[in-house]
């Protein structure tokens, strides 16, 4: 059976669980095995990344499997080849192919014309390895995922905010988003949330929005493809940076998270992003390790 993660909802909550689980125990023996052996994983980015071609190239190579990196440009995607005849096509080469994508559309189709596992590596709706690794940086913290909460501070329609909404179908504890208006999550999105069992919360500020949290997470302004809106979305969301002042209305001494890359000065300052509270770079390292754990779902179930 042909195994997807597209987004977070392609998994069961026991697997989502497994997952992490497993991620863990990769980190904890610092040993692999080789279940990769033999295989050849394609890896397409339409968008750059540091943390995510890394961590998947390094966690192939660690499991035995061979990478190959295939940017759009090389691809003859770049002269008009429909996504869905490069899928074909790919499929009798590849054993399995990770996908980095301007649009969450071209994963999907992809995905329905491979005979081929795809594993989205980010796309403008969703992110699930991001949100895996984030997950086991907050266990690793000692807080209970069926207890925890987390608030978000930024741009609640990102796609790393949808990815940790979507996360929370799975565990029992409470999102808050503070951002403003114009940021809102999606009405629909929202929704089939909340009826997936989601506690999500959503602040028109800051300060309601952090009180309690054992998680203060936040992301750029401006993700890739908003360029063209940064004076705007800087103006909105001035309001929602992680400082010393929001750690204090917690009322908790809670840990940051970033998914990185940071612009320092903007959704959080230098002075939290380099504090104890600050669990960035641990969390960037457990993307190597939540990685390992999808390729084991992926292949071997």
């Amino acid at each position: 059976m042909k195994r997807n993660l597209l987004t977070l909802f392609d998994l069961e909550k026991s697997t989502f669980h497994n997952i992490l689980k497993l991620a863990l125990e990769y980190k904890k023996k610092k040993s692999n095995d080789n279940f990769l052996k033999g295989k050849n994983i394609g890896l397409i980015f339409e968008k750059n990344s540091t943390r995510t071609r890394v961590s998947c190239e390094v966690a192939i190579n660690q499991l035995g499997g061979n990478s190959i990196y295939l940017s759009s440009k090389d691809l003859q995607l770049n002269r008009g080849e429909s996504i869905e005849d490069t899928a074909r096509v790919l499929s009798r080469y590849l054993d399995a192919v990770i996908i980095r994508a301007k649009s969450h559309v071209t994963i999907e189709k992809f995905a329905a014309s491979s005979d081929i596992p795809v594993i989205n590596a980010l796309s403008d709706k969703a992110h699930p390895l991001q949100i895996l690794a984030d997950f086991l940086t907050i266990q690793e913290n000692g807080i209970d995922l069926n207890n925890c909460n987390l608030c978000f501070l930024g741009d609640g329609q990102n796609n790393v905010c949808r990815s940790l909404m979507a996360g929370y179908t799975y565990i029992n504890g409470t999102m808050n988003i503070g951002t403003h208006i114009n940021y809102f999550p999606d009405e629909e999105f929202l929704k089939q949330v909340k009826t997936a069992g989601g506690k999500i919360n959503v602040f028109p500020e800051a300060v309601e929005s952090v009180i309690g949290a054992d998680v203060l997470y936040t992301d750029v302004w401006v993700s890739m493809g908003n360029e063209d809106e940064t004076i705007q979305r800087k103006k909105d969301l001035k309001g929602f940076q992680i400082n010393k002042e929001i750690l204090s209305k917690t009322g908790k001494t809670p840990i940051v998270l970033h998914c990185l890359p940071a612009q320092k000065g903007e959704e959080i300052t230098n002075e939290v992003f380099e504090s104890l509270n600050s669990k960035i770079f641990d969390q960037a390292e457990n993307r190597l390790y939540s990685m390992k754990a999808v390729l084991k779902y992926v292949f071997n179930g």
